[in-house]
């Protein structure tokens, strides 16, 4: 019998879990104005500490998502809990670029570790006619936490505390409450993940997820939709307090659409595509991207405007990663492969679109001028929308429907 009941602890603590990965992550990003000055920083400096943890993640990511379809996905969660915010709260340690790296990059492995088995453990939990709604909540406090809450935090907290640094150890304490209320709370629900024999002896392989069709097209999508993504969040602050001349406070309420925007497109696309499809809510988060950013690029100094633009990219960015990273790979692969093949995805897209993106706009930042870098995010929602056009449609409704037109008599 399906226990409901543990659906919802788990899901609620697996998203409350990611949160805190975007949160432990992104809320370097409107404390980097002050750390330059302080740290001696420049804009490339930005891309590398940005890029080299999403390298540490991307590469994790592969490796830990095929290790836990092996091991469980307990042994694998709890620790990487404990070991990303306990280095959060190094961050606040740093003396230098270099201090700053070495901690984001084993950072990086840890949060790496935790994102396919997480995806893969709630849709464990999850019953199949709430999946997409369940994988939404359980991706959107990721940017509630890391885009939205974080830049409020961080600027308010710069009011109150002696030194940015004291931001880092704070923001590190929950962390480690969430992973004892996960050691408490979550299982291994083998008896929801039926071994397919024909693919049980190749759970762990790679090329074996590579055999289907949507998880292909989801790692170009992962990369062109985290491209947008990352460069934009990136450098942004830097972009409206630098280039636009915003003050810091104005700057940490503009920034914080990313995450407000981000929790609700992940909430409520992925929910609408249980009943209308994955392909069609995929294709309109990418055109509604682009529009959106384009509309951001040529919005002057006015927070207020570029906060409800900002909103609405982020809305649907987010919502297609949701759906890529979410429904569109677990409801192509068998059970034994979810996380080997979200781990793929995830790793690809974040070693390309999350390290390679920001390194390259941190570089047009530092010759060419930061403002010439959000047009590099609006190439990755173009090409994101091209590969939306190639994916075939995974949602159970729709699947059924489609079965039950073949077989009406003509």
């Amino acid at each position: 019998m399906f226990d409901k009941k543990y659906e919802w602890k788990a899901v609620a603590l697996l998203a409350i879990g990611f949160g805190l990965v975007g949160l432990d992550r992104f809320i370097i990003l409107p404390l980097y104005p002050v750390m330059m000055r302080d740290l001696g920083l420049d804009y490339q400096d930005l891309g590398n500490i940005s890029a080299i943890l999403a390298l540490a993640w991307g590469i994790s990511s592969i490796f830990m998502g095929r290790l836990s379809d092996r091991i469980g996905r307990r042994k694998v969660i709890i620790p990487s809990v404990i070991i990303f915010s306990l280095l959060a709260g190094f961050s606040g340690l740093a003396s230098g670029v270099g201090g700053l790296l070495l901690i984001r990059a084993v950072m990086g492995v840890a949060e790496g570790a935790f994102t396919p088995t997480s995806i893969a453990a709630t849709a464990e939990a999850s019953h199949p006619s709430r999946l997409g709604m369940n994988i939404g909540i359980q991706q959107a406090f990721f940017p509630l936490l890391g885009l939205g809450l974080a830049p409020i935090i961080a600027t308010q907290l710069l009011l109150v505390v002696p030194s940015w640094r004291w931001v880092f150890v704070l923001v590190s304490v929950p962390g480690f409450l969430v992973a004892w209320a996960l050691y408490k709370v979550l299982r291994e629900p083998v008896a929801q993940r039926p071994v397919n024999k024909a693919v049980d002896g190749i759970a762990g392989d790679w090329l074996a997820a590579l055999r289907f069709r949507n998880v292909q097209l989801n790692l170009a999508g992962m990369f062109c939709m985290l491209t947008c993504l990352f460069v934009s969040s990136v450098m942004l602050p830097s972009y409206l307090t630098d280039f636009l001349h915003l003050d810091m406070q104005k700057m940490g309420f503009v920034m914080s659409a990313i995450g407000f925007g981000g929790f609700c497109g992940m909430v409520l696309m992925p929910t609408l595509s249980d009943r209308l499809g994955r392909k069609p809510v995929a294709l309109i988060s990418c055109v509604a991207t682009g529009v959106s950013l384009w509309l951001m690029i040529h919005t002057g100094a006015e927070p207020v405007r570029l906060f409800l633009l900002l909103f609405a990219t982020t809305f649907f960015n987010f919502s297609m990663i949701c759906m890529i990273v979410g429904p569109l790979t677990s409801e192509s692969v068998p059970p034994a492969l979810i996380s080997t093949a979200t781990g793929l995805v995830v790793g690809i897209g974040e070693v390309f679109g999350g390290g390679v993106a920001p390194a390259l706009a941190g570089y047009i930042a530092q010759h060419y001028g930061i403002e010439k870098t959000l047009y590099l995010a609006l190439a990755g929602a173009v090409l994101g929308l091209l590969v939306a056009v190639c994916l075939r449609e995974t949602a159970p409704a729709s699947s059924q429907l489609r079965q039950q037109k073949s077989a009406e008599p003509l």
